[in-house]
């Protein structure tokens, strides 16, 4: 262990980080030369790997001057890399599940199926309510945007709709179901660091979800305003149509691997086998619609299913899945975790936070600086679980202080650290939603109007009050009993 890193040197490693992502995203290239390739500022096609990696390198450098030792920080990247190694596996079982889905019909099905009943004026709204209530029922963002995700994509492309805003209503949805769902491992993690409890935590959520919620497809409605009565295409739908028909034997049967994975995840089927089973349906439903031998497979479920139906937007939505196709977001999950883990256990993050809950004067202060501490952690650290924990366990003896009910914390993790995880390109979850949607993430976060609006609105009860509800004195009381009774254990397993 080394000492504590003083704030000026965590600010160093901060701008450092800053840098090297503005390059990498093209940010200063857009700004000084207008975006022309030419510029000596054009990096390519935006990839992060190489820079959080180099971002890491420098939180490291600065680890090591202030005593940390080297095999102290690798074990913090295993650690971190560890924490990320379900989600790998859950991302190369869903890769497998897309590839096996598509080359099955099963995807091509939905969207056939769904370019029937779903029209533009009300698309948006519906695929965020749809997202939602999958996404409820799975308790999993990952899993709604992996399957139900994917075939509204086409959907919203086959109604001539620009594909980022339909990914944003889908992310928008999926995460709302993955907030509010007691299935959800997030919300289950956030009561459990704040020291709530899970159903009072989800009532709780309520106050600040509901009118996020409200007001974020009361916009998609607006949106979908200005295509009631337009001129639309409807030989281009038809078209779509016909080259699904052309290509892919099509058929009701064909929606049965969907609803049973969602059943079979409601019933609280591990993640893993619930999208390996899904997979397997795929197999077993191509072969007897599309006649894909078993041969193929092998083939399929590594490097996905590539689209020749002559149409260029079906093969361009079609060309997709395997297992292969999952590395890159692997890869850059991975590359977040080496940085994320020198950060976490060179005690960065926690100078960081320290730092910023000097600003907390008042309960919408603290409010504040609990969201966008989550924020940060969400950027910094690449990963909504460290978000949720390092930032719960930070501040819940603030919230305490301050007579505010484990609760309200508990609430305010969710808020931020759930909901703004994927609109961050390098964080896992937003990582996985640009795989799975096909979608860039700074391209679908504008749209993303649930997960922009709740935060600000949690800031806002803080500020006002409204929601935040106090302990009495005789729950204040038993709150400090307990923490004298943790410090005292604490000393005792110190010296043993």
């Amino acid at each position: 262990m080394g000492r504590k890193i003083p704030m000026s040197q965590v600010a160093i490693v901060m701008v450092i980080t800053i840098l090297l992502f503005c390059y990498a995203l093209n940010i200063f290239h857009k700004i000084f030369f207008g975006g022309q390739e030419t510029s000596p500022l054009y990096c390519g096609y935006g990839e992060l790997h190489i820079p959080l990696i180099l971002a890491a390198a420098v939180a490291a450098i600065v680890a090591v001057i202030n005593g940390y030792k080297w095999k102290f920080l690798e074990n913090g990247v295993i650690a971190g890399i560890s924490r990320a190694m379900q989600a790998c596996l859950i991302l190369m079982v869903v890769g497998m599940l897309i590839g096996s889905w598509i080359a099955a019909g099963i995807v091509p099905a939905m969207i056939y199926y769904g370019l029937m009943i779903l029209n533009p004026a009300i698309f948006l709204v519906s695929s965020c309510i749809i997202c939602s209530i999958v996404s409820i029922a799975t308790g999993s963002s990952w899993t709604t945007a992996g399957t139900i995700g994917i075939a509204l994509v086409g959907i919203g492309m086959g109604l001539g709709l620009n594909p980022a805003m339909v990914a944003g209503s889908i992310v928008s949805g999926a995460y709302f179901g993955d907030k509010m769902s007691p299935l959800s491992d997030t919300t289950n993690m956030a009561p459990a660091v704040a020291g709530s409890n899970l159903f009072e935590h989800i009532r709780h959520m309520i106050w600040t979800v509901t009118p996020s919620l409200i007001l974020a497809l009361v916009i998609y409605a607006i949106m979908g305003l200005g295509r009631i009565g337009s001129d639309m295409d409807m030989s281009a739908v038809a078209e779509l149509q016909a080259a699904l028909a052309e290509s892919f034997d099509i058929s009701p049967l064909l929606l049965i691997p969907p609803v049973l994975v969602i059943v079979m995840v409601a019933l609280k089927t591990p993640a893993i086998p619930g999208m390996l089973g899904g997979a397997i349906l795929g197999v077993i439903m191509g072969m007897i619609f599309q006649g894909v031998s078993l041969s193929d497979w092998f083939s399929l479920l590594h490097y996905g299913y590539e689209s020749a139906t002559g149409n260029a937007d079906i093969d361009l939505l079609l060309t997709r899945g395997g297992m292969n196709s999952m590395m890159w977001t692997v890869n850059l999950i991975i590359c977040a975790m080496m940085f994320g883990g020198i950060m976490d256990s060179s005690g960065m993050l926690a100078t960081l936070a320290e730092a910023m809950l000097k600003l907390a004067k008042n309960v919408g202060a603290l409010v504040t600086v609990t969201v966008v501490s989550c924020i940060l952690m969400n950027v910094i650290a690449s990963d909504q679980y460290l978000s949720i924990i390092l930032t719960g366990r930070m501040y819940r003896e603030a919230f305490e202080d301050m007579r505010l009910k484990n609760k309200n914390l508990s609430r305010c993790l969710e808020d931020s650290g759930t909901l703004t995880s994927p609109l961050v390109p390098w964080n896992t979850c937003g990582a996985t939603m640009r795989t799975f949607l096909g979608v860039p993430t700074m391209q679908y976060a504008p749209f993303a109007f649930l997960n922009l609006i709740n935060p600000l609105v949690s800031i806002f009860y803080g500020f006002t009050g409204i929601s935040m509800e106090k302990m009495t004195e005789e729950e204040y009381q038993a709150v400090l009993a307990n923490r004298k009774i943790d410090k005292e254990a604490a000393l005792r397993a110190a010296e043993a």
